[in-house]
């Protein structure tokens, strides 16, 4: 059943209103204000928002422009008896879903009501959708670590801050990326990743910003890079600590200006990109050394998130074992098994080193050698040997 909220500071129209839509199966919420509205749209969530223009303590637009910096996948409708061609063109530049003049034709704010039900349910299918070719996964946990890892992320994402994520290998950091990038306004725009480890470091360069045909022995045709495939959305590299200083300061370059330049170009390319980095060395060590720029640091660390390791979350290896065990039983097809207690309490014990990513091969290993239920023994055969 979609929910509605009704912004109106007219009584008349949102009693009609709600029992229209109340006839119609649809759930709905009113207030009589833009200010009471707005409260109610950031306390609850809605399928639709109808929502008048003229109304005391807020208008309609500003409803509107704050609807969809909080809730930009909600269908905003908007209504109202002063209507004319320059206001309603002002509201769908703004966001709006469509735009109704009083006195209200309902057979056509219900057509309305549908068609922006059909699209909510449509963004929201293509969400899910996303998560499931780009695996973004939960964040499963309930101590007190995790539980500031998935706040700052709430906190973090809406904005265009640049984030830096620290953590040992295995934490999760390219989960919380993903989320934050889920999360944020640029979601309908690609998340670009880029291992600044992985790849050679005088490869680094054409991997970022491209090349031109010709620029250097092998490049024989143009190559767009990592920078202008993420326009309108987000770059994430990862293991940042590991880029040659020359790249370092290009990157740098394109972080003030927005401006990149492909190798063997002269042309600058404008981008509109949103950064999220990721390290597991200290990189103020890395500074005192020479090996990392301090003004690059400072740029990409505006907001820093730390990843607590699986050592110092233990509480949470119960909740992960079973959601890693019910996730890879639905790939393989087979019964979900489960963990006897003291399979738990011996899975505890462990010195996890490779951390969430150790922990999944662990169950995976466990699903596939033990028996019907995971037993401690199972875990010391096949989880704790040569651990400490």
């Amino acid at each position: 059943m979609a929910r509605i909220l009704i912004i109106d500071d007219e009584k008349s129209i949102r009693n009609t209103l709600k029992e229209i839509l109340a006839y119609e199966k649809y759930e709905v919420a009113e207030a009589a204000d833009g200010a009471e509205g707005l409260k109610l749209a950031e306390k609850d969530k809605y399928d639709i928002i109808l929502c008048d223009i003229k109304m005391p303590k807020m208008d309609g637009l500003e409803v509107l422009e704050k609807v969809q910096v909080t809730s930009p996948e909600v269908p905003v409708i908007m209504i109202s008896g002063h209507g004319n061609i320059e206001t309603a063109v002002e509201a769908i530049k703004k966001g709006a879903f469509d735009y109704i003049s009083k006195p209200l034709d309902l057979n056509r704010m219900l057509v309305t009501i549908r068609n922006a039900q059909e699209r909510h349910t449509l963004i929201n299918e293509t969400k899910t959708l996303k998560r499931k070719i780009y695996k973004t996964t939960e964040m499963i946990g309930e101590t007190d670590g995790i539980v500031k890892v998935k706040e700052m992320i709430d906190r973090v994402a809406p904005t265009d801050a640049r984030v830096l994520i620290t953590g040992s290998n295995g934490t999760g950091k390219e989960l919380v990326a993903r989320w934050i990038h889920e999360k944020s306004n640029r979601n309908g725009s690609p998340l670009v990743e880029v291992n600044c480890a992985a790849i050679p470091s005088e490869l680094i360069e054409s991997e970022l910003f491209g090349h031109e045909k010709g620029s250097f022995t092998s490049a024989i045709k143009q190559r767009i890079g990592k920078f202008e495939q993420a326009n309108k959305g987000t770059l994430f590299m990862d293991e940042i600590g590991d880029m040659s200083l020359s790249a370092q300061a290009k990157v740098l370059r394109a972080l003030q200006e927005n401006k990149i330049t492909r190798v063997g170009g002269e042309k600058e390319i404008r981008v509109d990109v949103r950064v999220i980095a990721a390290t597991n060395k200290n990189l103020k060590s890395e500074i005192e050394k020479g090996d990392f720029r301090e003004d690059l640091y400072h740029r990409l660390s505006v907001i820093v998130i730390h990843v607590p390791s699986l050592n110092d979350r233990r509480d949470d290896i119960s909740l992960l074992a079973d959601y890693f065990m019910k996730e890879i039983c639905n790939d393989y097809g087979m019964a979900v098994k489960e963990f006897e207690d003291a399979a738990y309490a011996e899975m505890k014990k462990i010195n996890w080193t490779g951390n969430i990513r150790e922990l999944r091969n662990v169950v995976e290993r466990l699903l596939i050698l033990s028996g019907d239920k995971v037993t401690a023994k199972d875990v010391t055969a096949f989880a704790a040997s040569g651990k400490t």
